[in-house]
């Protein structure tokens, strides 16, 4: 029997049919790079091939960062007389196939730009009324991941069945080519996205625009999500934290194949702290967003590249059982900065083989210690404390505490050769999911993904730590009980 959603939208009650999207891709969350927030319109083919070596070079492909995703102006200012796209020739001298045949061979995957409106955000030709032509351009282009944004959508929106159909229309049009290509929803949140995503795409974005810092209010980010739900300006220069408090009321919409998108990392671009930037990132591997970096990698330093290739972290973004962290505490009370903004959060999620991921976030003003009891931290599975696992003792592992050195990533990033990068690696034994996937290196409890461990929690006991100002401790907890316990507990989460 077919999954009927009602979408209550203003003064209309539209019923659209949902199911989740099956087209066998993105069963974890997509990982690559975008250039958008390093570059904007400053693409070239010189670019992308550029990066793509980066990705390469860096060991981050073989961590599995394989999309490179190649974002607006990109094309002619017109059409030719068939109505197709026509690249830039200036930018892309041998054309979109050549850029996405090199990526193949280098082991890596192609993503293109457009938007459903007449024009894109740039100004170029859109795809809206195109959308036939336009897919038919990215199958003989053999891309592999089309982000669809929402700039000049000429008033096609306000309701959720608008939005749907005007989205679902370019979805067709890609399934009809023949041609797997994971289709990414740039549609700012708006019209309830989260309820009806999924049914057509394999992400969607639930916020507007993010910008490269923590918790700083900005005007152009303009929508209050607890005062005003059902915001329909979701604008741009959005904090982290409007990002968070924005979806957590529906984090829990995501699921293998359709997730919700975050927005491109700021990790790397300037205007965070380290801690800040750690926590980015661990938030957007807990809520299972797809992770495209945001920074230009060709001037990446150190601490970047030491955040980004924390094995630990990646394990959870690609988890197999693809469950999302929830928020389960939320705390108002604590020292506020000059906007007068402040608080701490605590999210939990279920990770495979019975184990709970457990996120202690401050984006107080102050250094904070942050508690929470066993009976909250599984509180998705029973409130007042009945959920079994609350019941056991838990081992507490850092996820943190085997990040790479400075040394280490300079050492890669100076390499003077492919030999001395791989012998570095080497030395090392970093992770590589070519040698050995995230799902198998889970399921043989690999020490590169557990983290280290640093205390226990008994049973009906508390998770406590102290966290630095604009911070975030992140922890996998592993159950000690019996093999026969433990297994209950995996089977109940992976039901």
């Amino acid at each position: 029997m077919s999954l009927l959603v009602v979408l209550y939208t203003f003064a209309t009650l539209n019923a659209i049919p949902v199911n989740a999207v099956n087209n066998g891709l993105a069963r974890t969350p997509p990982l690559g790079w975008n250039n958008w927030y390093s570059t904007y319109c400053d693409v070239s083919e010189d670019l992308v091939l550029d990066t793509s070596q980066l990705l390469v070079d860096t060991g981050l492909r073989d961590l599995g960062y394989q999309y490179v995703v190649l974002d607006d102006c990109w094309a002619e200012e017109q059409r030719d007389e068939t109505g197709h796209w026509r690249a830039d020739s200036a930018k892309f001298p041998n054309g979109m196939k050549y850029v996405a045949d090199t990526l193949h061979e280098r082991g890596l995957l192609f993503g293109m730009y457009s938007s459903a409106g007449e024009f894109t955000c740039a100004g170029y030709p859109g795809s809206l009324d195109h959308e036939k032509e336009d897919a038919e351009d990215l199958a003989a282009w053999s891309v592999d991941y089309f982000k669809y944004d929402n700039c000049f959508n000429l008033g096609r929106s306000g309701t959720a069945l608008t939005s749907f159909n005007r989205y679902k229309a370019m979805g067709d049009a890609l399934n009809a080519t023949g041609r797997p290509m994971v289709y990414s929803l740039c549609s700012w949140g708006e019209d309830q996205v989260h309820t009806w995503g999924m049914s057509i795409a394999n992400s969607w974005r639930m916020s507007g625009d993010i910008y490269n810092s923590f918790t700083r209010p900005d005007a152009l980010c303009s929508c209050d999500d607890e005062r005003d739900p059902q915001c329909i300006s979701p604008g741009t220069h959005c904090s982290l934290l409007f990002v968070l408090n924005h979806v957590s009321a529906y984090a829990d919409k995501s699921r293998p194949g359709a997730w919700n998108d975050l927005d491109i990392l700021q990790v790397g671009i300037g205007g965070m702290t380290d801690e800040e930037n750690k926590a980015h990132f661990a938030l957007w591997a807990a809520i299972k967003s797809p992770i495209l970096l945001g920074h230009d990698l060709r001037v990446t330093d150190a601490k970047t590249l030491s955040i980004v290739n924390n094995p630990a972290i990646l394990a959870i973004s690609q988890d197999p059982l693809a469950t999302a962290a929830l928020r389960v505490q939320r705390d108002l009370n604590v020292p506020k900065d000059k906007y007068g903004i402040g608080e701490t959060q605590v999210w939990s999620g279920h990770l495979a083989h019975g184990d709970q991921l457990v996120i202690l976030l401050n984006m107080a003003n102050e250094k904070q210690t942050i508690s929470v009891p066993l009976e909250e931290i599984f509180v998705r599975d029973g409130a007042g404390g009945i959920a079994p696992q609350n019941h056991i003792n838990w081992e507490v592992y850092d996820l943190w505490a085997d990040r790479m050195s400075d040394k280490d990533a300079e050492s890669i990033l100076g390499a003077a050769d492919g030999s001395a990068r791989e012998h570095v690696f080497q030395q090392l034994n970093w992770y590589n999911v070519t040698e050995l996937s995230y799902s198998e290196g889970l399921k043989q409890r690999d020490p590169r993904l557990m983290g280290k461990k640093v205390g226990a929690i008994p049973a009906q006991g508390t998770l406590e730590a102290e966290v630095s100002r604009h911070a975030a401790k992140v922890f996998r907890l592993r159950s000690v009980e019996d093999s026969s316990t433990k297994r209950r507990v995996a089977i109940k989460d992976e039901l």
